[in-house]
């Protein structure tokens, strides 16, 4: 069969017509049609010509460049407002930096969305979890996973205190060199996995990180199973930010990696189910797997919500340790004065572990903290898709203050990161490091949706205090330890350039974190 290659490009301008024309119609014939009878107006509409794959582009080589949550910085400066209607390969996107928005999306008409693509492009590692399951089945997991996350549990740092001391014992003194982000996501790890299971990965410790934990698929030591895990969420990212067409994005190395995860996981939790009830209430500690036995006995519901809590459990926490760390050595006047805090509070020694409440009054401390996850939120880009006809307070109409049309299926972005940026929002300083904007009484928000660094309404981050306590804890025994921090990223003091940030599932800073504790 001979095929006209005139032909092809005249079929490919008829579907491009046709596809053009089907976006008109929608917008002029059935959208605002609708929108009018909810009293909503449209928000601006951005197409691209042809069918927003120039966008594409834009968007790939954002992601390869790692200047995504700048390329979407730049988005909404040429919204000009905070709602805005994009066109993406023939898909149209709403996305939103309005607080008011973003608070209904999350809190006021929770039950008018769900995650749309995201269950179906993350299950393959992390099956039916808290973080993947919408409607009844995300309640379920709720519920389960709520009691594992009281104040109690999460307070108790002496497990802590043995991976944060290795951390600085074995790899931050002695003034040597050091990737602190690659060190920070080994500590989570470890820290994670002895709250999880009761026993750590020990990936700061090399002799223990070979130890090998029999699975009932063979071997995996926790070193392996930390390369395995990172590798998953490494094509996981990928496939969620493929969008519709995430089942295009696949590979070998992925399946080899949820399979290695998987068999980790499973050690601990048949361990679990096979301890005798009698012996496990004899513990002397809290172990999160033990606990969730006595809730369900299914091995994969286990397997899937531990997976989920650890996804959560060491990106996050990792990230917030690695940004501070950068900010401290940038701004050495606000490591002089955390470190004073530091050692008015808890000592100059690491006697016993400050308790949870001590960690929360230190001013200090906890306004570095809140300021650094201003700028660098945990999840910087968030999906949503509407189940139901539904709409958004503001953002329509010329003025961009009459309500916005959101239409069941369609798919919404909201970027936490350009929200906590925002010069409308958080005044003319608003991208620069000030943890000292947290003593001012600043006219926020009504709601106080402008800050959600752990998400908002009914799915905020259950392990939030446990992220913050760990992060705390670890930033207190730095500085009981070291008197100043060298970051060795060039100018990094006087120029104080911001990082390249390397946005997947979570932020992290795109060349590493190299530094130097100075005793």
């Amino acid at each position: 069969m001979n095929i006209n290659f005139s032909d092809v490009l005249v079929l490919g301008g008829i579907s491009v017509s046709f596809l053009l024309a089907y976006q008109a119609i929608y917008f002029y014939f059935i959208y605002s049609p609708r929108a009018k009878k909810l009293g909503c107006a449209l928000p601006p509409v951005f197409f691209s010509f042809p069918l927003g794959i120039p966008e594409v582009i834009r968007l790939v080589n954002a992601w390869f460049n790692d200047d995504l949550l700048e390329y979407f910085t730049f988005k909404f400066e040429e919204f000009q407002r905070k709602t805005g209607f994009q066109s993406v390969a023939g898909q149209l996107w709403i996305g939103t930096i309005e607080p008011e928005n973003i608070k209904t999306m999350l809190a006021t008409s929770f039950k008018d969305y769900s995650l749309g693509f995201r269950y179906e492009a993350m299950y393959g590692l992390l099956g039916n979890g808290i973080f993947t399951l919408s409607g009844e089945g995300w309640k379920h997991s709720r519920a389960l996973l709520r009691p594992q996350f009281s104040r109690e549990q999460v307070s108790h740092l002496e497990s802590m205190r043995t991976h944060i001391n290795m951390l600085i014992n074995n790899h931050f003194k002695g003034g040597k060199v050091v990737d602190a982000q690659v060190l920070f996501h080994n500590l989570t790890i470890d820290t994670a996995t002895e709250f999880l299971f009761g026993e750590s990965t020990n990936t700061l410790d090399p002799a223990l990180a070979q130890h090998g934990f029999p699975g009932p698929k063979g071997l995996v030591t926790g070193e392996q199973f930390a390369e395995a895990f990172t590798s998953a969420l490494e094509l996981l990212s990928v496939r969620v930010m493929a969008g519709a067409a995430w089942f295009l994005v696949w590979t070998p190395k992925f399946w080899r990696s949820c399979k290695v995860c998987h068999n980790f996981i499973d050690y601990f939790v048949f361990k679990a189910l096979a301890t005798p009830m009698e012996k496990d209430q004899e513990a002397d500690r809290y172990v999160f797997i033990r606990e969730l036995t006595k809730e369900t006995s299914d091995p994969r519901v286990i397997r899937d919500q531990a997976l989920n809590i650890l996804l959560a459990g060491r990106d996050t926490t990792a990230a917030l340790l690695s940004f501070t760390t950068y900010y401290l050595g940038a701004y050495p006047e606000v490591y002089d004065e955390l470190r004073e805090a530091v050692i008015a509070d808890f000592g100059k020694e690491d006697a016993e572990p400050p308790t949870f409440e001590q960690l929360k009054q230190c001013k200090v401390l906890q306004n570095v903290i809140r300021e650094v996850l201003r700028l660098h939120p945990n999840v910087p880009l968030n999906f949503r898709e509407a189940i139901t006809d539904t709409k958004f307070p503001t953002g329509g109409g010329p003025n961009g203050d009459q309500p916005v049309f959101v239409p069941k299926g369609q798919k919404v972005f909201y970027a936490t990161y350009v929200m906590q940026r925002n010069e409308g929002l958080w005044g003319p300083d608003s991208t620069t490091f000030r943890p000292d904007r947290w003593n001012e009484s600043r006219e926020a928000i009504a709601s106080g949706w402008d800050y959600i660094p752990f998400n908002g309404g009914p799915r905020i981050c259950l392990g939030q205090q446990f992220a913050l306590t760990e992060a705390s804890y670890t930033l207190v025994r730095i500085c009981q330890e070291f008197s100043r921090i060298e970051v060795l990223h060039p100018d990094v003091i006087t120029s104080r350039n911001v990082m390249k940030q390397r946005m997947r599932l979570t932020n992290s800073s795109s060349g590493g974190v190299i530094a130097k504790f100075i005793r």
